[in-house]
């Protein structure tokens, strides 16, 4: 039995309206998109949702009481509660540069967690 999803593609300013059909998490057809991202959006989105994380950590010995930091590259959105419980228990000290590797396997994706903003 298939099954039909509709999605709004966010990969570029058009906002195509993409329908996909799949079988058991395969991928039958694409139909709506206006370019091939679109397509790869589509089929990623079904397949494995992936996301940039963003976030703070807490930081001793500046002026503020948290870091702002986000992934390098995105992670898969099944992963999003195991990375943030790593987040949660994170301190970093003063100073901070923008780019810091904070994490270097974020939930044992791979993926670094950097400094969004340096901080002293």
């Amino acid at each position: 039995m298939s099954e039909r999803k509709e999605l709004i593609c966010v990969n570029c300013p058009m906002g195509c309206r993409v329908t996909v059909e799949l079988e058991r998490k395969e991928v039958l057809s694409v139909t709506g998109n206006s370019c091939p991202r679109g397509r790869e959006y589509a089929i990623q989105e079904c397949i494995q949702p992936m996301r940039i994380l963003t976030s703070t950590v807490r930081i001793e010995g500046a002026g503020a009481r948290v870091l702002p930091v986000i992934t390098e590259e995105a992670i898969p959105l099944e992963k999003m509660d195991e990375a943030m419980e790593e987040i949660r228990n994170v301190t970093v000290h003063a100073p901070v540069q923008i780019g810091t590797v904070i994490l270097d396997n974020l939930a044992g994706t791979g993926v670094k967690l950097t400094a969004s903003r340096s901080m002293h």
